[in-house]
């Protein structure tokens, strides 16, 4: 049985280590709302422990690789999306950084291998076969109107959650 072709859906012959701001969106696998919205406003809230692995690692993105810059990014209920920045070379010393596959793979294994404690722990429900889908959206952003657009759609995509084109019904509370 042949395999299907995968559509390439990056730049032939673009450099994903250079420097400049990149618009990034990461789905769950089948679109699984395994990162529902809390039901009620925080504080008063429960913790939604999916949620804060999410976050978590996203946060430590930058500290994993220096010259990154994790400059905004929403937790929706299938997916993620998110602007990184990375540094010039002059910026970092020299240095070229990492390929942004290689961030977002680190990424999905340190957050599918805390799930997976999580699961284990009784914390958080099973998943279907993974947690993350194969690869990711990435556009990288040419101009500041662009980055102000992407911006506001990051900001404002929780909001408009019914409207969205990965929208699930079981996504859990509203935003």
């Amino acid at each position: 049985m042949e395999l299907p072709v995968r559509k390439r859906v990056r730049l032939k012959e673009y450099d994903y280590s250079s420097p400049g701001a990149y618009f990034i969106t990461i789905c769950t696998q089948g679109r699984q709302c395994l990162f529902p919205f809390p039901v009620g406003a925080a504080p008063c809230g429960r913790p939604n422990p999916a949620r804060e692995i999410a976050e978590e690692w996203l946060e430590k993105l930058p500290g994993k690789y220096p010259g990154v810059c994790l400059e905004k990014y929403v937790v929706m209920p299938n997916h993620v999306h998110l602007i990184l920045r990375i540094a010039s070379q002059q910026e970092t010393g020299g240095h070229m950084g990492p390929p942004l596959q290689e961030m977002l793979d680190w990424y999905k294994t340190m957050t599918t291998n805390a799930y997976i404690r999580a699961v284990k722990s009784g914390i958080l429900p099973p998943f279907a076969r993974r947690v993350w889908q194969r690869g990711y959206y990435e556009h990288i952003i040419r101009n500041e109107r662009d980055y102000l657009e992407i911006w506001q759609y990051i900001d404002q995509n929780p909001a408009r959650w019914g409207e969205d084109e990965y929208y699930a019904e079981n996504a859990g509370g509203a935003p």
